[in-house]
């Protein structure tokens, strides 16, 4: 799938067919599907410079390293937690 990258310092809202919106953060890249990219709105955002296309995937904005960002040891334990003591 193509990549999109949103050139601007502000947040932009992308719309797609069906009635969807790509949300874009500043500077950050999204995928979108073939059908996207011909869609009249994407078409406009690529001509008047906000959105452009990534050739090569450089996926420079782009999170990686997996799905357990700024998640602790204890939590990827099976959720035991911190002991709990006392009377109930």
């Amino acid at each position: 799938m193509p990549d999109v990258r949103n050139t601007t310092r502000a947040p932009l809202a992308v719309p797609l067919p069906g009635g969807k919106k790509l949300r874009l953060g500043p500077l950050h890249t999204g995928q979108v599907t073939g059908k996207a990219l011909e869609s009249a709105g994407v078409r406009a955002l690529l001509e008047a410079g906000p959105l452009e296309l990534c050739v090569g995937g450089s996926g420079k904005g782009r999170l990686s390293g997996g799905g357990d960002l700024g998640r602790t040891g204890r939590d990827r334990e099976g959720g035991r937690g911190i002991r709990q003591s006392g009377d109930r």
